[in-house]
This record gives C-alpha cells, structure tokens and sequence, in this order.
C-alpha cells in the first residue's frame, strides 16, 4: 500500500519505526498528543466582553456610548490578526455534503477511534473519493461498517491497520491531514513558529495595556485635596500659558527662518547660474587648451623628427663621401683612382692624372675650410689637367699630371710634373704644421722633408715606380688624417 503526502500528494516511503508498533508504544504516542479540539466554539456577546475587561466603569459607560448600535456585532476578544489565525473548527451541520466512499476503502479503515475523538472524513492514500450525494448526518454519527478482525491477522494486514489508526489519531488531534513529506512538515512547523511569534507579541500587549490599566486604578484611588487640585491646575495654566509665549516665538523664528530660505533661495539661483557660466567657460576652455595640447603634440613630434634627421645630417660628413681615400693592395686610391705604377701592373696615365686632380682638389677644399693661406703657392684644381703656380719669383706654373708620350719633349713635361709634386708635398707640409699647432695630439706618421715623406721621394725621374708609388700612399695618408681632424670639428 503507498502513502502519499495529505498537502502536495507525492508518494511518502514511511520510517521503519513505524512498521510495527506495539500497544504500549501506540498509547504513549497518543498520550503525547493534545486533546481534541472542542467541535463547537461559543461566541460571547459584546456586552460579556465589555463585562469580563479589567476598566473602569467610566472608561466602559465611554465606549458603550461611542459605540453605534448597528455596528455591534458578536466577535471573540482578539485582534484580527489574531482571529485569521484561529482555526474553524466548526462541526459541520446535518445538512453539510457528505462522501461515499467505496467497499475497498471501508474495509481499509482502522478500528474505531476512541469516543472523545472526532472523526473527519481524511482522503485515503489512494485517493478514492467518487461523488457528493444528498445530506447525511455528520460522519462522527454515521457508522462505518469494517470487516471482523481476523483471529490470525496477517502481518501486513496488522501494520496496516496500526498505521491508519496512527495518522487517524494526529487527523483527529491536529489541524492538518496526515501523513506529511519532510518538506511539508517544514513548511508547516514554520508557518506555526510564525503564529507562535505573533501571538507572544500579541500577549505582551495584552501584558502591558493590564499594567497601565492598574497603574491608571492606582492614580484614580489617591485621592487628592481641593488645595492640591487648584495648585496644579493652576500650575498646568502657567505652564501652558508659558508654552504659549514659546509657540509664539517659535512662529515668530520660524517666519524669520523663512524669509532667510527665500533669501537662501535666490542666492542658491544666482550661485546656480554662476556655476553654469562657469562650467561653461570650463568647458571652452577646456576645449581650447585640447586643441592647443593637440597642437604643441604635433610641434613637438614634428620637432623630434627634424631633430633626427639634423643629428643624421650633422653625424654625416660629406667629404668622406666626396674623397674616399683607401687602398688596393700596394696602390693609395682616391674615389676609386689608383696613384702610382709598379712594374707589372700598368696603371694608365689617365686615371693616374685624375688621382692627381682629386688630391689636388681634397687638399684646396680642405685648406679653404680651415680658411688657410699657402705661402709661395696658389692651387688650380682642373681635374685631371690641375696646376699649381708660384705665387712670388717667377711665378711658374707647374703641371700636376704626367704623359706616356715618347718624344724629347716629354723630359722637360715629366720635370715639370716632379716640380710640381714638390710643390705639392710642400703646401702639404704647411697644412700639417697648422694642424700640429692647432692640435698636439694629431699625430702623422710620416714627415714630410724637401721633396720625400716617410724616405720615399715623390719625384718620378732618377727613381723606381714602386717608391714612388710608396710616396704617393703616404701622400693620402696624411691627407686622410688632415681631412678626419678637420671633419670632426678638430679646428674648433
């Protein structure tokens, strides 16, 4: 047989203390339980309420008087909350509806319950209710036939029969169907802790109003004297005339407070509309001091990036790039142009004559840059047909470039050529002695005396190629180092 629960109608498995029950244990679980209610509550009338209330007789000729007579009507002493909470426990009248219930379950039905029970019609767990039919006395009046106990009940049978006579027992002593799932058994306890709650605080009224009733009994049974009577009254007029002046200056101060909000008030619209123009004037200006932050961001990127690239400019040194002096293998270069002959490796005069004219034309740029003056000579750099010209005596000019004609004419060129060579390592010689005097810590490490540097003489008559080629190296040396010092901003 399954159980369901009597609230939310789900099927209940029941605890195994409640499969069999003995006697002794079912009559101490009856004896816990409370009586059974009264099935007929007795209303008192207002008058029997009015009566049994612990007042004056004044305080209640007052309320029977203030009371209208069309709206008394019989109601129990409590407040409505109070009476929401209190159950009906009316006995229904003979001529209620009642319920049929079919042969099944009244075979089911538990023996009969003790006589000061009252019993009410419980939905078995199978739910087996059919149709309402014409009225019927009351069901604690009707009996209800069951089959004979067995002499050897069955076991099943047994349990059955103790545990709805159980759940009859806590229907009949309770406000609530049984049996209940744990969940519902929760609600309900929380739903009667909560009445449990309101009805103390309802009690604590109850308490308190009693205790200002007597104290009200205890004032009214001190009599007092006529002298004693006129002096308090007489007090209570001088303080009330007192409270009187106060309420005038009080409604004297608060007109005056008054007048100050609505002067507060218009100082509040005048500052408002202050702080709105100059909220205004905020946000211009805050505007404008974007567009001018926009602005300076702008002239600053702009001004780093120029900056770099005048760092770039600056760290580039375009004479390196216009006379690039280097070397390969026993030959000094020029942008390129070898410098010299040896045997073996023919160097044309060409490009040897336009070596020439871009030493010439390094050696011209730099004294001009330095703003330096040769004594005796004036330089004519003119490419690969240069000349350098005596500046005083005969004023000679010499040829800076050679030939491989073989005629007799070409001795006298070819003296020519080393006369201006000569000339050309001694306006070299001056241009290191002034970056030596500016400069002591520049170091050359070759000298230049009469017509050799570094013992190899520039002359290209009466000597062999490869010194000559030697000298020519160490020419471009020494103007390698002139040009680096006076690159890196040596002359100050």
């Amino acid at each position: 047989m399954n159980y369901v629960c009597q609230q939310c109608k789900e099927p209940l498995q029941l605890d195994t203390s409640l499969v069999d029950l003995s006697p002794s244990q079912y009559d101490m679980l009856a004896a816990s339980l409370p009586p059974a209610p009264s099935t007929r509550v007795r209303y008192m009338t207002e008058a029997e309420q009015l009566a049994h209330l612990p007042s004056p007789p004044a305080s209640k000729a007052a309320w029977q008087h203030a009371k209208h007579p069309d709206n008394a009507r019989a109601s129990p002493l409590l407040s409505s909350r109070a009476q929401e909470k209190q159950p009906q426990r009316n006995s229904p009248a003979p001529n209620e509806s009642f319920v049929l219930l079919q042969d099944s379950v009244i075979r089911n039905i538990p023996s009969p319950l003790p006589p000061n029970a009252v019993s009410r019609p419980t939905a078995s767990p199978s739910n087996n209710v059919l149709s309402k039919g014409p009225p019927q006395p009351p069901p604690s009046s009707v009996p209800i036939q069951t089959e004979p106990e067995q002499p050897n009940p069955t076991p099943i049978s047994h349990h059955l029969r103790s545990t709805m006579r159980l759940f009859n027992l806590l229907t009949t002593r309770a406000d609530i169907d049984h049996p209940l799932c744990a969940e519902c058994t929760q609600i309900l306890l929380s739903s009667l802790q909560r009445q449990l709650d309101e009805t103390k605080k309802e009690r604590d009224g109850y308490i308190a109003f009693e205790k200002e009733l007597k104290k009200e009994k205890e004032r009214e049974s001190q009599d007092m004297s006529r002298d004693e009577a006129e002096k308090k009254i007489e007090n209570l007029k001088t303080e009330e005339r007192v409270a009187i002046e106060q309420l005038r200056l009080a409604e004297r101060e608060r007109e005056q407070l008054d007048e100050e909000l609505r002067v507060l008030e218009l100082e509040e619209r005048v500052l408002e509309e202050e702080e709105d123009d100059f909220w205004r004037a905020h946000n211009e200006h805050q505007l404008v001091s974007a567009g001018q932050a926009a602005l300076l961001s702008s002239l600053r990127a702009a001004y780093a990036a120029d900056y770099a690239a005048y760092e770039k400019l600056e760290r580039t040194n375009v004479y390196n790039d216009a006379f690039c002096i280097g070397h390969d293998g026993v030959f000094g270069t020029i942008n390129g142009l070898r410098l010299g002959r040896v045997p073996g490796i023919p160097v044309e005069w060409p490009e040897i004559n336009a070596a020439w004219g871009q030493t010439l034309l390094l050696l011209y740029t730099i004294a001009r840059k330095l703003d330096f003056t040769f004594d005796n000579y004036r330089l004519n750099p003119m490419g690969s047909f240069s000349r350098i010209e005596r500046a005083t005596g005969d004023k000679a000019t010499y040829e800076l470039y050679g030939s491989g004609d073989l005629h007799f004419g070409r001795l006298l060129h070819n003296r020519r050529f080393d006369f201006g060579m000569v000339a050309f390592l001694e306006c070299l010689k001056q241009l290191m002695d002034y970056v030596k005097s500016q400069d002591a810590g520049v170091d050359f490490p070759h000298q230049v005396v009469k017509d050799k540097i570094g013992e190899a003489s520039v002359k290209l008559q009466f000597s062999q190629e490869e010194a000559w080629t030697r000298a020519l190296r160490h020419v471009l040396l020494a103007l390698k180092i002139i040009l680096k010092w006076t690159t890196n901003g040596g002359n100050g």
